[in-house]
C-alpha cells in the first residue's frame, strides 16, 4: 500500500463545556474540563467532526494538555466516508509539543472502510488551524 498525504484546514463552529468531572474528585494543580467541539474542514480535507475534548488547562498561562476522540465525516482526498482519530498535545504556553495522532483502526465506512495512519495539527501565527493526515486504504 502507498501512503497517501491530505490536508486542510479547520475552523471550531461550537465549543460546549460539559458539565461531568471524575468521581471521586481529585484536586490536582490544574483544572480538567470536557466539552463537545463542531469542527468544518477544508481543502483536500473536507467535511465536519464531532469532538469530545478533554483538558487540564490554566487558562492565565496558557499552560495544558488536551485529549481529543473526533469523528469525522466527509472526504480526504477522493475518498469519502466517516473514521475516527485521537490527538493529544501539550503547551507550556507558546509552544505545543508531545504531540500523538491516529487514526483509529477499523472505524472507517464508504471509501474510506480499512483507513489507516496518522497525521497532525498545527495552529499558524495568524490563528489558521491545519490538518493533516498520512494515511493508506485497503
Amino acid at each position: 500500500m502507498q501512503v497517501v498525504r491530505a490536508s486542510g484546514t479547520f475552523k471550531v463552529v461550537a465549543f460546549t463545556p460539559a458539565e461531568l468531572s471524575a468521581e471521586p474528585a481529585v484536586a490536582t494543580g490544574l483544572p480538567v474540563g470536557v466539552a463537545t467541539m463542531d469542527k468544518r474542514y477544508e481543502g483536500e480535507v473536507r467535511g465536519r467532526s464531532a469532538t469530545l475534548f478533554t483538558a487540564a488547562f490554566d487558562q492565565s498561562s496558557g499552560c495544558g494538555t488536551n485529549v481529543a476522540m473526533e469523528s469525522f465525516e466527509g472526504t480526504v482526498g477522493e475518498a469519502e466516508g466517516t473514521f475516527n482519530f485521537a490527538h493529544s498535545a501539550t503547551t507550556g504556553g507558546t509552544d505545543r509539543r508531545d504531540e500523538f495522532f491516529t487514526i483509529v483502526p477499523a472505524s472507517g465506512t464508504g471509501d474510506l472502510s480499512g483507513i489507516r495512519g496518522s497525521g497532525g495539527m498545527a495552529v499558524d501565527t495568524d490563528g489558521t488551524h491545519r490538518v493533516w493526515f498520512e494515511y493508506e486504504l485497503d
